[in-house]
């Protein structure tokens, strides 16, 4: 059986303030290409699909067109869950679709977790569907006071479904959760409203599943195994994320109930990147560039109105830095110390603060004659 697995669409985003619409159907149109070439059985979308709980209606039709589009052309069944950002009853509502048992869509939880069975060539594969609840909805949903965290939530999901699944039966879980050892990106946003808990999971959790379909962390990777395995997300959403590969993930799973692991490469309409140099060098630049850039000025001193020139040639610059703002903390107070210990320094400085430009050599005699006639008098006191 063939399962395309993605993940972390975050529909509606923006970066820093930039609209990722363009760039979301520049994605989507990929998928679906890679759906006609690959022909999955199994699409799944393992939550984060849109990125907060009430996204604007450009988002919902985007979605919508998606999913319209895989159904008039693929024979792909179609597993979604709902992530963290997502509104459970709005992903739940999307239950509409499952008209004729290729769709299995999960938004809010089930005490009783039924998985959709799809049969191959080797036989049947139960695929169970578990969508991101906080502890208080798994405490209700469950019944059981003792949910404290996202791993009693996961477990009691895992054991929900586990009984459908029969022995020697193949079987996928599909999740949105951080599993201990994974590798993080800033853009994520934790999983427990409560400060200081923990919010990992253990891959164990999912022992007996011969796929783990994982949502959540934006890197694609696969954890302690090669079937524990997040997608990852088909966009950067973060600096941190500058020069990552983003792809979806082709799984094969064979008779035995072993996988092969592929990733598909996803290329990015805009890249997201940095670029760093003296504000006259980058100024510089022959051709514009729509990519969202950070900017890092290596300039001793500020520049006047640097973002607003920048956005000249680099229209989707987002962020705005001095290096010497970056370096770390004890250089840095070094350099102050250094600077009140020779007051003509300790001048300059200031009237950089003050105006953002460097005294001239002119004022410099100005305050070096200041300074003398100053400490001439105080010699003579």
């Amino acid at each position: 059986m063939r399962i395309l697995h993605t993940s972390d669409w975050h529909l509606g985003r923006q970066f820093h303030g930039v609209a990722l619409e363009e760039d979301h159907d520049h994605v989507l149109i990929q998928i679906l290409s890679i759906i006609d070439d690959h022909q999955p059985d199994v699409l799944i979308v393992a939550g984060d699909i849109f990125d907060r709980a009430n996204p604007p209606q450009s988002a919902l039709k985007r979605l919508s067109e998606f999913l319209t589009t895989v159904r008039a052309t693929s024979t792909a069944a179609i597993v979604l869950i709902a992530g963290n950002h997502d509104s459970a009853a709005q992903i739940g509502a999307l239950g509409v679709l499952a008209t004729d048992g290729e769709v299995i869509v999960r938004g809010p939880l089930d005490e009783d977790e039924r998985p959709l069975i799809i049969s191959d060539a080797d036989g049947p594969v139960a695929i169970s569907a578990l969508p991101f609840a906080f502890e208080y909805a798994a405490r209700l949903c469950f019944e059981d006071e003792g949910i404290s965290c996202p791993a009693d939530v996961i477990r009691a999901q895992v054991a929900s479904t586990r009984k459908h699944v029969a022995d020697g039966m193949r079987w996928i879980v599909v999740a949105h959760a951080f599993v201990d050892g994974a590798a993080t990106s800033e853009s994520e946003r934790p999983l427990m409203r409560t400060v200081g808990g923990i919010e990992t999971v253990s891959a164990t959790v999912f022992d007996g599943a011969h796929y783990v379909a994982l949502g959540h962390l934006h890197r694609p990777q696969s954890v302690v195994q090669d079937h524990v395995r997040y997608s990852g997300a088909p966009l950067a959403f973060g600096f941190d994320e500058e020069g990552q590969e983003k792809s979806v993930s082709l799984i094969d799973l064979a008779a035995d109930g072993s996988v092969e692991v592929t990733g598909l490469p996803i290329k990015p309409l805009r890249q997201v990147r940095s670029i760093r140099g003296k504000l006259q060098e980058l100024l510089a630049a022959t051709e514009m560039s729509n990519d969202l850039v950070r900017v890092v000025l290596t300039d001793e001193t500020p520049q006047i109105d640097p973002m607003k020139r920048i956005r000249v040639f680099y229209p989707n610059a987002v962020q705005l830095t001095y290096e010497r703002n970056e370096r770390p903390v004890e250089q840095r107070l070094a350099e102050q110390r250094a600077a009140i210990d020779d007051p003509h320094t300790l001048a300059a400085t200031f009237m950089d603060f003050v105006r953002g430009d460097a005294l001239s050599e002119a004022e410099g005699k100005i305050v070096a004659t200041a300074l003398h006639t100053f400490a001439t008098a105080e010699e003579g006191q």
